[in-house]
């Protein structure tokens, strides 16, 4: 699984220039909407043929990109399933399905060159890590694997 998101991160970062997930997602058409979506932090829908992603206008900064990277994993590896992300309930689930979309969001957003600065370079633990960057330790340790 690791391997192959990977990968696929790697062409779409490579072929688009961006690992902004919003410029990205204009990218490939799929459409996207910030708005009131109660108490999830996002949703992907595949409706009437078309990939729709909503995210919660509540969320910012680095969270915001984070469920935008998540969703637009479930674009590209679940096209055709509706998922929704509910934060507490979500994040770190055993679902197959969430799990790959949390990997392909931390592969897009995170770097191995900004990984191998913190860690061979600076020397940081994973915690002095997630802090400047902005992320859950969870997410730097699942970044890692």
């Amino acid at each position: 699984m690791n391997n192959t998101i990977k990968k696929k991160v790697a062409y779409y970062i490579k072929k688009y220039q961006t690992n902004d997930p919003f410029t990205l997602a204009e990218a490939l058409g799929i459409e996207v909407a910030i708005g009131d979506i109660g108490t999830r932090s996002g949703c992907y829908m595949y409706l009437k043929r078309n990939k729709c992603i909503w995210i919660n206008e509540n969320l910012e900064g680095n969270e915001r990109l984070f469920v935008m990277a998540h969703e637009l994993g479930h674009a590209i590896l679940h096209p055709r399933e509706n998922c929704y992300f509910i934060k507490h309930k979500t994040l770190f689930l055993n679902s197959r399905k969430e799990q790959e979309a949390n990997k392909f969001a931390v592969e897009f957003l995170i770097s191995d060159e900004v990984l191998y600065e913190y860690f061979r370079y600076q020397d940081y633990t994973i915690e002095q890590a997630a802090r400047v960057l902005g992320y859950q330790k969870e997410l730097i340790e699942l970044r890692l694997k």
